[in-house]
């Protein structure tokens, strides 16, 4: 079996799955085709920007059947009424943790719902009336932290797991400023840093695959990344994808720039044919 590709979503807000005529909603749908239909996973494992452990312990949604989390204030009644039918695996997650402790990784399995960061990028990328995703659903957090090399490693203690057909994702966002959002409200123009800071990380991540943890790394300490992540809660994802892609070839799929934000999609590795 080849080993299946790792994806790094950038998933929005809440609104996305409802915002039909924005322009990232058919990419992430094509995505969604492209992981059901031709990769085909025995099992999705995600890592949202949405849910952030301790800064040395990694949590990991054990149980079978998960609620969702609405974690988000201020939008239209219809958002908290969202669904996202999924179904977890006890025994994938127990896999997991014996990964992450084979790494030297601290972890505890619990009980936790999806969180937006899910099951709103889901919701378009698998929509369950026509693209559903039908296989295992396990969540993992990131560390409560902004280390980029720890978050690289975490991704390579779950590598393994794609041997078996399992498909690695993670959703943040490749630019992520709320800040300077509700200061240009309504204005799409791109940010100067929402251009420079995605480019930067493009060519961080394009690049051979030897260097690519250290270039990855370069991209947090650049002048533009504050002001690109005021948090790197949206940024670290990505780099748990890149540490499991290994030696495979990342390559931005699709961006765009818009206002604070930036857009970038990810994948890691060969597409079946």
């Amino acid at each position: 079996m080849p080993k299946a590709p790792v994806y790094f979503f950038s998933h929005g807000g809440p609104d996305v799955q409802y915002n039909t005529t924005h322009p990232v909603y058919p990419v992430l749908q094509a995505i969604g085709k492209e992981i059901t239909q031709k990769v085909k996973p025995a099992a999705v494992v995600v890592f949202s920007a949405h849910w952030q452990a301790e800064p040395n312990e990694i949590h990991l949604n054990n149980a079978e059947d998960t609620d969702l989390i609405y974690d988000f204030y201020g939008f239209p009644p219809e958002f908290y009424k969202a669904t996202f039918p999924s179904k977890g695996s006890p025994s994938l997650a127990s896999h997991i943790q014996s990964l992450l402790a084979r790494a030297g990784i601290q972890a505890r399995g619990l009980k936790r719902g999806l969180d937006h960061g899910v099951f709103s990028g889901f919701n378009v990328a698998f929509p369950p009336d026509s693209n559903p995703l039908t296989c295992p659903l396990v969540q993992v957090s990131l560390f409560n932290s902004e280390d980029p090399d720890a978050h690289y490693r975490l991704g390579q203690a779950v590598a393994p797991l794609r041997e078996s057909g399992v498909v690695i994702i993670g959703t943040g966002m490749t630019v992520h400023n709320l800040r300077d959002l509700r200061r240009s409200w309504g204005n799409p123009t791109p940010l100067p840093y929402a251009v420079s800071f995605d480019n930067a990380l493009k060519e961080a991540v394009e690049g051979d695959a030897a260097g690519r943890q250290a270039r990855m790394a370069a991209v947090t300490k650049r002048p533009d990344a504050r002001q690109a992540h005021p948090w790197m809660d949206h940024l670290m994802p990505v780099y748990v994808a890149a540490g499991a892609a290994g030696e495979d070839k990342g390559v931005q799929t699709w961006t765009l720039h818009e206002g604070s934000f930036a857009w970038a999609q990810y994948r890691f590795g060969d597409v079946p044919e």
